[in-house]
C-alpha cells in the first residue's frame, strides 16, 4: 500500500468546492502518509499571503481556508504553488503563504507516474 498521497487542486476554485481535498489530505496526514498538495491554474490564488483567509467555505464561517491551510502545514503537508499558474494568476508583488513552494507540472506528473505515490485531482 502507498504511504504517499499528491493531491492536485485546480478546478476546485471556489472555497466550498476546495475544503473537501483540504479534509481528505489532513485525513492522509492523520493516517501518517506523506502529503503533497499542488495547486494549480486559478487554484493558486489560494495560496497568495492573505487571501486564504478571507475565504470560507460555508456561510457561518466558521473556519477559513486559510485555517485549513496552515493547520496542513502544521500536520506536516507540503503546499506546491504551479510556477506556471504563478506567472498568470499572481499580481506583481503577491507572495505566497510562508513554506509554500514552487514546482511545475512536471512534478506532480511525475508523482502520478511513480508506482509510490497515489494521486487525487480536483
Amino acid at each position: 500500500m502507498s504511504e504517499k498521497l499528491a493531491f492536485l487542486i485546480s478546478s476546485a476554485t471556489l472555497p466550498e468546492f476546495c475544503v473537501t481535498p483540504l479534509v481528505h489530505a489532513l485525513a492522509g496526514r492523520a493516517l501518517e502518509a506523506e502529503v503533497e498538495i499542488h495547486f494549480a491554474g486559478p487554484a493558486v490564488r489560494m495560496l497568495v499571503d492573505g487571501q486564504a483567509d478571507l475565504l470560507y467555505a460555508t456561510p457561518e464561517k466558521e473556519k477559513s481556508i486559510g485555517d485549513f491551510l496552515r493547520e496542513l502545514q502544521h500536520a506536516g503537508a507540503t503546499l506546491y504553488a504551479c510556477s506556471m499558474a504563478q506567472a498568470q494568476w499572481l499580481a506583481a508583488g503577491e507572495v505566497l503563504l510562508p513554506g509554500c513552494q514552487s514546482a511545475g507540472a512536471t512534478a506532480f506528473i511525475a508523482r502520478a507516474l511513480a508506482d509510490d505515490w497515489q494521486t487525487l485531482i480536483y
